[in-house]
């Protein structure tokens, strides 16, 4: 059994970090571990990050370090279902829009940081899209890439490769970062 989960949780310092709950982030390594199946229950729990990690405006200090905990478990042996709550955490953090006021202040920006650790794991997003273990999860990583990919073709050339499991908005690319800017420009 691979342990990359328990190793990437292990390289950060949880409890130096403000969590957006207002108290440390230690708790968040164990919810890590549990989300992965890699706690007490040894079965993977479903755990809310939300407003701790990020909200729909802002992401907080640990952003960055639970995008390199989900990708670790991306590369590891974790259940299906626990494959896509790593999945739907890591689309949070990339789709994150600001900086909580702490972080901000010391010049972080938590978003790009996120977006930046993401494209270091991008063969793991293409490998979920194409082996298609679950549409869903398939469909999360394609709208992950198309945050984080700079390579338009390379992800146009997947996105025809993949396109009869991935959900329609994967398809059209309704669901494009590139393409969701052009439109605003156009208002």
């Amino acid at each position: 059994m691979k342990r990359l989960i328990e190793m990437e949780i292990a390289r950060h310092d949880w409890g130096a970090m403000l969590c957006g709950c207002g108290g440390s982030a230690e708790h968040l390594a164990e919810d890590l571990l549990r989300l992965a199946g890699r706690g007490p229950s040894r079965e993977p729990s479903h755990v809310s990050f939300e407003e701790h990690v990020w909200c729909p405006a802002i992401l907080w200090e640990p952003a960055p370090a639970v995008t390199s905990v989900a990708l670790a478990a991306l590369a590891d042996d974790v259940a299906p279902r626990a494959r896509g709550w790593f999945l739907d955490l890591l689309q949070c953090t990339v789709a994150g829009e600001g900086t909580d006021w702490g972080s901000a202040g010391r010049g972080l920006d938590l978003p790009e940081l996120c977006r930046s650790l993401a494209v270091q794991g991008i063969w793991l997003l293409y490998e979920e899209v194409m082996a298609n273990r679950s549409p869903g999860d398939a469909g999360v990583a394609f709208e992950i890439l198309t945050v984080v990919e700079p390579d338009r073709v390379r992800l146009q050339g997947v996105r025809e490769i993949a396109a009869d499991w991935l959900p329609v908005c994967c398809r059209t690319g309704l669901c494009d970062d590139d393409l969701l800017s052009q439109s605003t420009d156009l208002a």
